[in-house]
């Protein structure tokens, strides 16, 4: 298939892997910025700022900074755009509508199916055959974040329409941004192109799309955006884009870069861990049986990508 055996590769030391880490953990505290901002702004919009607002930020980055250019592989600046069109124009667009039925921790925890997902989508692709511990891996993360999403905690109570359909979303989200890894992991792993400069095509194909969808949907039926304080309002999108777009996408095509998309995808799927103590801070209840299904949720991921 198109994306050939470029993925076998051997580690020779964990960037990767923090990276992923590192990744995951900016992205929890975005998600929580949001969350609050979901209540003021569109997905569509929401998604488009923070992404003009990251690709200047890039643009500054290889200005001033060290980053050389580079011959351009039109294979890969394909694949990149098309991973920025699917993963973020759909994938993020469809993860902020999840947040905003769903709320930060449960949506984080939709999430943690985008590395079954990966799998899945490598068998279809790349023919990558996966035993039955793989299997058990993957019921293992689908039974863990069932455990979390159907729990009732109180002061957070979710209306069974909104529930649905925010798992709907959040199914849709992870299998995006899913599609997304998996192009990112081949553009990166058959070429010599920086991560950042992968970050820049991804987010550039992501926000053509926006653009024409925020356009039509405006012209359609128009958005009506709730009075906040500008200043306010400017400087939550600025941090959660520096943090969650800026930051944390760079973090993640550095972790797609330098080790396997599997291993990349379930790092980047600890968020829940992170983003427990900080919704504990913010006075929202967390309840043992949340940490436990995180928990097994994690733990099948590991499972799955110890015997895939």
């Amino acid at each position: 298939m198109f994306l050939g055996n470029s993925l076998n590769f051997s580690i020779t030391d964990l960037s990767g892997e923090l990276a992923a880490l590192g990744g995951a953990c900016l992205w929890a505290v975005a998600t929580v910025v949001y969350g609050r901002l979901g209540s003021y702004y569109p997905p569509l919009e929401l998604n488009l700022m923070k992404g003009v607002i990251a690709i200047a930020l890039i643009i500054l980055t290889l200005i001033f900074g060290n980053e050389q250019l580079q011959l351009l592989n039109l294979n890969a600046c394909g694949l990149l755009l098309l991973s920025g069109v699917i993963g973020i124009a759909l994938g993020d667009t469809a993860y902020f509508a999840a947040i905003n039925c769903l709320g930060a921790r449960r949506a984080l925890l939709m999430e943690t199916l985008a590395p079954p997902l990966v799998a899945v989508i490598a068998l279809i692709f790349l023919q990558e055959q996966l035993t039955i511990g793989a299997w058990c891996g993957i019921f293992l993360t689908v039974l863990g974040i069932a455990w979390v999403i159907t729990e009732r905690v109180p002061g957070s109570a979710v209306k069974q329409d909104q529930l649905l359909k925010g798992i709907g979303l959040g199914i849709l989200a992870a299998l995006a941004q899913a599609s997304g890894a998996v192009l990112s992991r081949a553009a990166l792993a058959q070429t010599t192109i920086s991560p950042l400069f992968s970050t820049l095509l991804r987010l550039s194909g992501g926000m053509v799309i926006l653009l024409l969808l925020t356009g039509w949907f405006r012209r359609q039926v128009g958005f009506q955006v709730k009075s906040l304080p500008s200043k306010q309002a400017l400087g939550a999108i600025f941090l959660a884009a520096f943090i969650g777009t800026y930051l944390g996408i760079w973090l993640q095509q550095i972790a797609f870069k330098f080790t396997a998309a599997g291993i990349a995808q379930t790092l980047l799927a600890t968020s829940p861990l992170f983003v427990l103590p900080i919704v504990v801070w913010m006075g929202e209840v967390v309840s043992l049986r949340a940490i436990l299904g995180v928990l097994v949720a994690i733990g099948g991921i590991a499972l799955l990508l110890g015997f895939h």
